[in-house]
């Protein structure tokens, strides 16, 4: 047992030591974590328990996977998914909150959405049921009684409402997670549900995770009220502390709809929380979290706003730099192009290429990747996304077994230098090696040792190549033929596989 683990987030390892799973804590860089720790215990209440084992195993095996930004920012076109709402003139946020009213993407069809990520070679997507600006697209029967007039003629005031919020009151009255759900059962495609803890519509949920409305308590009810004055700058919005009543309205409507997300769709794989609510509410956002495991007891719960409550974490924006410091699994979410949403401008994709390469990285770590793409306000993808990872799903194709339920190899052996990368199956028996480069006439892997009977062929390619010893390692012949780029059975990144006798 390695003590520095839990050094790394707090935990004396006596406590540790009696945990049922020693080193599950999240990293202590993780900024997610930080935000939480100071409120959320480190060791789960003893009533609670992490998804089993075979959830884990699953979900180490996904590797790939889409992840899904749409809400009422994709009729916008601007990058940031709900963000850009925090620094709107308050004239333009009472359009924003309206514009539910003219929802109606004709385009969608998920049957087609899940037939693409099939083809991408992705094995599961995360969907946004609801953001931060609190748009609900599935049909909640819950109801908002609080919201902010931001035209008020006083200036923004909470004022009383009564309505769903949700898809159910547009133009379009179709329950888009219901559709995706059943396409993606019929499919086989592994669900994941996002789910936002802050609701930047219901007035009941301020201050939390940056609400527009923060009250006089703020500096109490948050850990984050310094961060939140300076992106809300000049509109920031001070109204009164929420009531009893407001907090249990709260926590009764942020667990009825995470229970309407988890009794109403079938086999849900992945809670996707984000954010975090305040100290003031953790119990009850500790009860919610077990009542949430009673529901769908196999299901893996994104850490985001629990802590150590949750079975994985979501390295955003870049893939780390060595192999986790825990034994929590992980899943890196990174946008294809500037942005997790729908964003006009085709030119900020970053290219199969860049795909491929960094789910190669996350593979041989052992982690996963999933890449971020958005729709557009008519429900369609845009076709230079589609594009790009059309051709990752084509590479995936030829190379998949050295990346689908395989596993990091133990210690450092996970790379050689800054272009080759490993992977192993289960048994240990198969070792993939990545060439991020092309490596020309030979490669040369100082980790492999020689063994008689060993087989080494590249995926996609019929023949077995030959190979030698090369000090401690082996050598790999690469053959004539294969140096013609049009002959090569990829573009971008080549798999050898090696077997042992």
């Amino acid at each position: 047992m390695n003590r520095r683990r839990f050094l790394l987030s707090g935990l004396p390892a006596a406590a540790a030591a009696a945990s049922p799973r020693a080193n599950h804590f999240l990293p202590a860089s993780d900024y997610h974590y930080r935000r939480v720790q100071s409120y959320v215990e480190n060791i789960p209440v003893p009533e609670y328990h992490w998804a089993p084992e075979s959830s884990y195993e699953r979900f180490r095996d996904i590797k790939y996977g889409v992840r899904l930004h749409w809400g009422l920012y994709s009729i916008l076109g601007r990058p940031g998914e709900s963000w850009p709402f925090l620094k709107m003139p308050f004239a333009e946020r009472q359009r924003y909150q309206s514009l539910y009213q003219s929802w109606n993407p004709r385009g969608f069809d998920a049957h087609q959405w899940v037939d693409l990520f099939t083809e991408c070679g992705m094995k599961m997507f995360a969907f946004t049921t609801k953001h931060h600006e609190g748009f609900s697209l599935f049909d909640t029967r819950t109801r908002v009684v609080r919201r902010a007039d931001w035209t008020a003629p006083a200036g923004p005031r909470i004022e009383a409402c009564d309505l769903a919020y949700s898809i159910m009151e547009t133009p379009f009255r179709r329950d888009v997670v219901k559709e995706l759900c059943d396409a993606a059962h019929q499919r086989g495609m592994l669900i994941d549900f996002y789910f936002s803890h802050p609701d930047w519509y219901d007035a009941d949920f301020r201050p939390y995770a940056f609400h527009p409305l923060q009250v006089p308590s703020s500096n109490v009810l948050t850990t984050d009220y310094d961060e939140a004055k300076k992106r809300l700058g000049s509109e920031l919005v001070i109204v009164p502390d929420p009531s009893p009543a407001a907090v249990n309205r709260m926590m009764a409507r942020h667990r009825a709809q995470l229970t309407e997300l988890l009794t109403r769709y079938g086999k849900i794989d992945m809670l996707c929380l984000d954010q975090w609510l305040g100290p003031q509410v953790w119990h009850q956002l500790r009860d919610t979290v077990l009542h949430l495991r009673s529901l769908q007891p196999d299901i893996m719960i994104r850490a985001r706003g629990i802590g150590n409550y949750g079975d994985y974490y979501t390295p955003e924006g870049f893939v780390p730099g060595d192999k986790a410091n825990t034994d929590t699994p992980w899943f890196v979410i990174y946008p294809l192009g500037s942005s997790f949403s729908y964003y006009r401008d085709e030119t900020h994709y970053k290219g199969p290429a860049w795909v491929i390469r960094n789910l190669v990285d996350s593979a041989a770590k052992g982690g996963n990747f999933m890449v971020g793409i958005g729709p557009d306000g008519n429900g369609e993808f845009p076709l230079e996304a589609v594009r790009q990872l059309k051709e990752v799903g084509q590479w995936l194709r030829v190379n998949g077994d050295a990346i689908y339920a395989t596993r990091a190899r133990d210690g450092a052996l996970w790379s050689e230098g800054p272009d080759v990368r490993f992977t192993r199956s289960k048994d240990s028996r198969t070792i993939y090696a990545f060439a991020l480069q092309w490596p020309g006439e030979t490669l040369r892997l100082a980790s492999i040792p020689p063994r008689a009977g060993t087989g080494v062929r590249m995926l996609g390619a019929n023949e077995r190549l030959p190979w030698k010893p090369a000090g401690s390692g082996i050598e790999i012949q690469i053959p004539p033929g294969l140096q013609d780029e049009s002959r090569r059975p990829c573009r971008h990144a080549w798999a050898f596989e090696i077997r042992s006798a």
